[in-house]
């Protein structure tokens, strides 16, 4: 049985009104509202810390008029499996101060900088928003990108209090690139030199904490197909819901003594870390996490499953995507067997999540550079520690190449990629013989980076799958294909 809870928390004494906001959050969509301010309101209410977030809008068309309309308060709904226990339970998020378009009011976004009271500074901008415009002009206002706009805040900021040492902000990125608070880093560095803004502004921004991160949580968002039964116990009309699953990982790269600032290290219900190196999570994240997403994309929807709750309900799919985590992406990777074990679980189980429609062919979007960021590398480490080829990778690999294979595999789904790729694979599937096949993908080195027909068990195997499925169901040829 589900565990419908409504949870709502009051405050009227927990945070002074006077007290200015001590963050200030360039993005007002769905994710950052269930996963930063959700750590804040989290942290109001269950520890010492009093924050309060001002919100900005990082592009010209945004919501932050929506959340003005409500006063910056919305709900967030937690739906899922977590711990093998379903949970279903809203949350009254109240910790939005002030919201702010720049576009609109670009002096009110400056003068956030001059709050004396600021610490925090989160975004999350999407993976296009942390990036060099070379357009962009210290006279312009608002610049286009998201990191002009935060050098323009900096020097505010600077100017204010005269580079004072103890005004300096911990830059703390969300957005979903690797190594995010170095690679924003370097460009309003870049920025700054390429406006002239001086040596004295460059070494104080140099001072300021940026900090790798690693966000984990799954986001669907605004309940439109069912708004009725969310908004049926609540104390206002809320047309910002944001539904999320359970789980909740952020690990932050950096000093330790962040926690002594931001300590979300004592909440319960959340996991947030502050680690050295996060280079191992997100090792196990992309390689588990996404490397299993993309495995059973092509295996899915070939065999007509659409979702990614559908997967783990459909039989073979289930046991496809188990063997592959437990005998051929774990032994993959360097890392803690125990811990790999146990996330991989946790996977398992969000996949599973009823509440969350994931469709496959949303996830099938450029397959191809997705197998070889999420699944190659964990393909090539086993074939490298075993002297042998991981059956279910390659057969995923196998189903993948047919699956682009549009005019042959007959399946009724967009192939959606690049269309250099796609013209690529059209052509490739003009050949009679599976082992050309083989050989002409394999051999792409601006698709994989590398000649992977140069591991010969790998082109043999995958020529076999391709005649198999050429010839028989996806079920057949699989089982075919392990006990030959």
């Amino acid at each position: 049985l589900i565990c419908y809870i409504n949870i709502y928390f009051k405050m009227t004494n927990k945070i002074e009104k006077n007290i200015p906001a001590d963050s200030v959050q360039f993005g007002e969509g769905n994710f950052m509202r269930a996963f930063v301010d959700y750590c804040i309101q989290l942290l109001n209410e269950q520890t010492s810390f009093q924050g309060k977030v001002d919100v900005v809008q990082p592009i010209a068309q945004g919501m932050v008029q929506n959340l003005a309309n409500q006063n910056g308060k919305y709900h967030v709904y937690s739906e899922g499996i977590l711990n093998g226990k379903s949970v279903r339970k809203s949350h009254l998020i109240n910790c939005i101060d002030q919201l702010v378009d720049p576009y609109q009011d670009f002096e009110k976004y400056l003068s956030l900088a001059e709050n004396e009271n600021l610490k925090f500074v989160f975004s999350n901008t999407t993976e296009a928003g942390i990036q060099y415009i070379e357009t962009d002009q210290l006279e312009m206002r608002p610049p286009n990108s998201f990191p002009a706009k935060l050098v323009l805040f900096l020097l505010r900021r600077f100017e204010k209090f005269n580079g004072a040492a103890d005004k300096v902000l911990h830059i703390i990125p969300c957005e979903l690139i690797e190594k995010n608070g170095d690679t924003l880093k370097a460009i309003l560095l870049n920025i700054i030199d390429h406006w002239e803004l001086g040596i004295n502004f460059k070494n104080w921004v140099i001072k300021n904490h940026f900090y790798n991160t690693l966000v984990d949580r799954i986001v669907p968002g605004f309940p439109k197909d069912n708004l009725a039964f969310y908004q049926q116990d609540l104390s206002f009309e809320d047309n910002l819901i944001v539904t999320c699953e359970p789980f909740f990982l952020w690990v932050i790269e950096g000093n330790p003594k962040l926690l002594d600032v931001f300590p979300a290290d004592q909440l319960s219900e959340i996991d947030v870390k502050v680690v050295k190196d996060l280079g191992n999570y997100r090792t196990r994240k992309v390689r588990i996490l996404n490397g299993c997403h993309t495995a059973m994309v092509p295996v899915g929807l070939l065999k007509g499953v659409e979702t990614v709750s559908a997967a783990l309900s459909d039989d073979f799919m289930k046991e496809f995507i188990s063997e592959t985590l437990k005998n051929e992406i774990i032994p993959s990777i360097d890392f803690d067997k125990e811990e790999l074990t146990e996330y991989a679980a946790q996977v398992l189980e969000r996949f599973s999540n009823p509440f969350t429609v994931h469709q496959l062919q949303s996830i099938a979007l450029n397959s191809i550079s997705k197998y070889k960021v999420r699944v190659l590398p964990s393909l090539l480490s086993f074939y490298k520690k075993n002297n042998s080829i991981p059956k279910n990778l390659t057969f995923a690999l196998a189903s993948l190449i047919y699956f682009y294979g549009k005019d042959i595999s007959k399946h009724s789904y967009n192939v959606k990629d690049d269309t250099l790729i796609i013209d690529f694979f059209k052509n490739v599937w003009k050949m009679q013989s599976t082992d050309e096949i083989s050989e002409a993908v394999l051999s792409n080195e601006l698709i994989w980076g590398q000649n992977l027909a140069r591991i010969t068990p790998l082109k043999k195997e995958i020529s076999q799958i391709l005649k198999l499925l050429k010839n028989k169901n996806l079920v057949a040829a699989f089982e075919s294909y392990k006990s030959g």
